[in-house]
């Protein structure tokens, strides 16, 4: 069994608002339809099971692009959009936070009902993988939020997160089914995050005459199995600072969708009317849907799509996030109907960006792209949870050039 990585976050509190969770559940239900059109099932419980990828996915749905909340609120948000769709679809999702982690073997049952799969064999999956982050591996985490996610043909990935009572920190789990040996000898490919020392790992190959006989107790150090282990280590800060993004990649984005009118586009995308905003968000959504794995080393680049909740980067242009939300929508209605053109806009437009990539110089400062969006945020419906975006002063109003 793999454990495909970690995510350790600093604990965000507040809520997510009706405005924004509506929007996420429906720019996630889009961005997974598209994923099972153009990857299929497998590489949707993949893609979940990557905690970069997972992050990034947080982000570009205008979830504060650092914080623990994006695990409740993701997953949450995709249970809600998911499964009243989820015979079309073949992908289900069970569990939650809190009481609802602990429904998880009742719903998997009735999934295996409706699917005929082996539900004893599912709800066992979902219960060791639980079982192995919380009781077998002892560093200090005690798991509050259980999903277990699986298509239709059996194959599932877990996604779960645990609270340190002491530190004021959240880790998440990651599981896929893919390469399935054994939950208690060696389960996982290592385990990432903060140095703790000595902790218990009853699932190390050294402590099989403890699993047997239960005697005695091998600690390891944990440096030892993280070493190749996916690892994402957030920071405590709310702000989106330069250090937090690749410079190269976010200003090629930028200079697309500003300096390029969307005409020039237009036989190519065939999205006539998008303004430079919304090409931004779709360029970072496209990514999302189509990158390649190691695209996602920097999470908080993705929120430069749809800003965050708490006004980092910016507010949530609620008017733009519903053209991305719009157009995927368009694409994949059409494509039902057998006409791939908007799907393969989408993917065009990332491989522009990564081509466009290579012979980009950056050459711009973020503080000012950041005022930029802020000073603009009203005209795009910006929204926080603190209420709506304001049209700057009249000695406020500063235009910016970027490049």
């Amino acid at each position: 069994m793999k454990r495909s990585g970690t995510a350790d976050l600093p604990l965000h509190y507040g809520h997510v608002p009706a405005w924004l969770y509506e929007r996420m559940s429906r720019l996630g239900l889009a961005i997974v339809e598209v994923i099972l059109a153009d990857y299929g099932k497998d590489e949707v419980l993949r893609r979940l099971a990557d905690p970069f990828w997972f992050q990034s996915f947080g982000a570009v749905m205008g979830m504060d692009w650092h914080s623990s909340g994006i695990t409740t609120s993701v997953m949450g948000a995709l249970k809600r959009a998911i499964n009243p769709n989820s015979k079309a679809l073949g992908i289900y999702i069970a569990g939650g936070k809190g009481k609802f982690s602990r429904e998880a073997p009742q719903e998997l049952l009735k999934i295996a009902d409706s699917t005929g799969l082996d539900g004893n064999e599912l709800v066992r999956c979902s219960k060791l993988s639980a079982k192995v982050d919380n009781t077998a591996i002892q560093d200090g985490y005690q798991l509050y939020l259980h999903n277990f996610i699986l298509s239709d043909e059996g194959n599932w990935a877990v996604v779960q997160q645990g609270m340190h009572d002491h530190d004021g920190t959240a880790r998440r789990y990651h599981w896929l089914s893919e390469n399935v040996t054994s939950f208690v000898n060696e389960p996982h490919t290592g385990i990432s995050g903060i140095n703790r020392g000595n902790i218990l790992n009853l699932t190390s190959s050294e402590a099989a005459p403890n699993r047997n006989g239960i005697l005695d107790i091998t600690k390891t150090d944990s440096e030892k199995w993280m070493q190749d282990f996916q690892r994402l280590i957030l920071p405590a800060h709310h702000e989106v600072l330069a250090s937090d993004v690749d410079m190269k990649k976010l200003g090629n984005i930028l200079w697309l969708a500003r300096e390029n009118e969307p005409e020039n586009f237009e036989d190519l995308l065939m999205l006539k009317g998008v303004g430079p905003r919304t090409m931004q968000s779709l360029a970072l959504v496209s990514e999302v849907i189509h990158g390649a794995p190691s695209r996602f080393t920097d999470p908080a680049r993705f929120s430069f799509a749809h800003g965050g909740k708490d006004g980092h980067p910016f507010p949530v242009p609620t008017k733009t996030y519903d053209e991305t939300i719009s157009i995927l929508k368009s694409g994949i209605e059409k494509s039902k109907l057998g006409n791939q053109d908007k799907n393969q806009a989408i993917k065009k437009l990332h491989e522009i960006a990564v081509r466009t990539e290579e012979n980009f110089t950056p050459d711009f400062s973020i503080e000012k792209v950041i005022e930029e969006e802020r000073q603009n945020s009203w005209r795009f419906g910006g929204k926080t949870v603190f209420g709506d975006a304001k049209p700057p002063k009249p000695n406020d109003g500063i235009q910016l050039s970027l490049f």
